[in-house]
Order: C-alpha cells, then sequence, then structure tokens
C-alpha cells in the first residue's frame, strides 16, 4: 500500500531532494507540464510489480498490449504522480548498474516502470516514469517512447489494483 496526494509539485520536489533522489531531463520535463497536477487528496494505492513476461508475453510487447493484459488480470495503469511516491517509499530497490552493459531505447537492467496514463499524446513528450538505482544513487528517471516500441518480457512493471 502507497499513499499518494496531497502534495504540490514543488513539495514533490523538495521531499526527492531531500532523500537524494535524482532526476534526469525527461521527469523534470513532467514535473514542468502543466498536465502533470498531483492530487489534493491523499488516496491509499495497493499496487502490484510483475514482468511483461508474467503478463503472457514471451517475445515483449508494446504499451498497450500491456495495459490490456494488465486490465484481464484486474490491474489499472497508476496515477502518474504515484510513481513519486514510490520513489520514496523504495529506498532499498536493487542496483541495476554494476555489472550490466549500457542500454539505449530500451529500458535498464533493475529499472521498474510504473505503468500509467500517457502525459501526453505527443511523441516526444515523455510519457511517463521509472524507478532505478545506479551506483547506489536513487532515480525517478522520465521516459519517451511511442505505442510501438516493444518492452522486453524480463522488464518489471508495476500497476495498481482495480
Amino acid at each position: 500500500m502507497v499513499i499518494a496526494g496531497g502534495d504540490s509539485k514543488q513539495a514533490l520536489l523538495a521531499k526527492l531532494r531531500e532523500s537524494n533522489i535524482e532526476l534526469n531531463a525527461f521527469a523534470e520535463a513532467i514535473f514542468e507540464h502543466d498536465r502533470f497536477v498531483p492530487g489534493d487528496v491523499p488516496v491509499e494505492y495497493e499496487t502490484v510489480e510483475l514482468t511483461v513476461h508474467d503478463l503472457g508475453f514471451e517475445s515483449g510487447a508494446t504499451m498497450p498490449e500491456i495495459i490490456a493484459a494488465g486490465a484481464r488480470l484486474g490491474l489499472a495503469p497508476c496515477p502518474l504522480e504515484l510513481a513519486v511516491y514510490l520513489r520514496l517509499a523504495m529506498p532499498d530497490q536493487a542496483e541495476g548498474h554494476w555489472g550490466q552493459p549500457e542500454t539505449r531505447h530500451t529500458a535498464p537492467p533493475g529499472a521498474i516502470t510504473v505503468i500509467s496514463p500517457p502525459l501526453a499524446e505527443d511523441d516526444t513528450v515523455p510519457k511517463g516514469f521509472y524507478l532505478r538505482k545506479i551506483k547506489g544513487v536513487l532515480w525517478l528517471r522520465g521516459y519517451v517512447s511511442d505505442a510501438t516500441h516493444v518492452l522486453r518480457p524480463g522488464n518489471h512493471l508495476i500497476f495498481c489494483k482495480s
């Protein structure tokens, strides 16, 4: 269970800074976007972490396919702001960098993508957040992708229970 809401963008950014959590440029762009509006009232969410393979995709899947498969299991996309609260609530996330190859245009090793409705349909606008620990540093990172991007079977995801 994670409680999200009741904090302004500025308060969330302050909490991230106080917790020594880093943001990439895409995460900063999400915070700056006028459509990213944190909820006024705290709400409790039950989340589920699983992989793309756990959803039945042996060769990977696109985000629309992942969301549809999650819905069949009673899972729903999370509010975008929930990723911030999850990052704050998961300081012991496993390291995802040491001994792993560099990646481009795909979720890096150890990343956990928080499934949420896209901030905008424009493929140049960051779609959402993922959580990562790199060389001991916690990150809240934004990502850009389009509806045809295929997530690998081993990619970790977080959904909300419906």
